[in-house]
């Protein structure tokens, strides 16, 4: 399933499974409403369903819908995995984590030996487009709406700041 409406990405995605063509299946479908389902369900049910950085981009209420749906499309003992941006608990940690960024970005640009410097990095990232498109939520509330769905098992084996990765199993 692909829920990425950037053709670009899309032909990336596409170009990237080429060689497993026979075993895969690239569905183009929007999680913004639950009529995904209808492109996605003939399919399951799945021993794994993995998501990267989609989800944020949803309303809260939409992302404790999709954890259940989620949970009705995995196989009993199936897991699901995300990595994903989730609001920080507080300036600071939104501070360490865009300096982090930042940091990171100048010592890429300066690697290249593309000579911009690290405010003109850091201009560039406070005004990003995409910036107002995400709406993260607490790690915390989205574990517990992890749970309220259904999902057993669920964990966060690795965090940095705004980055997170969690999920969790369906029930036996």
């Amino acid at each position: 399933m692909l829920d990425e409406f950037s053709p670009p990405m899309q032909a990336a995605t596409a170009e990237r499974l080429a060689s497993r063509a026979s075993s895969t299946r690239l569905i183009a479908a929007d999680l913004a409403s639950p009529a995904w389902l209808d492109e996605v369900e003939p399919y399951a049910p799945f021993d794994a369903i993995v998501s990267g950085f989609a989800i944020h981009h949803l309303p809260d209420d939409r992302k404790r819908e999709l954890y259940g749906e989620v949970l009705r499309l995995l196989t009993p003992g199936g897991t699901f995995g995300h990595i994903e941006h989730v609001a920080p608990e507080s300036a600071w940690m939104r501070e360490a984590f865009d300096a982090g960024m930042i940091d990171s970005m100048h010592a890429h640009a300066q690697r290249r030996g593309d000579g911009i410097s690290r405010d003109e990095i850091a201009t560039t990232y406070a005004g990003r487009a995409d910036r107002a498109a995400n709406i993260l939520a607490p790690l915390a509330a989205q574990c517990h709406w992890l749970r309220e769905a259904g999902f057993v098992d669920v964990v966060v084996p690795f965090r940095w700041y705004e980055i997170a990765v969690f999920g969790g199993r369906r029930p036996l």
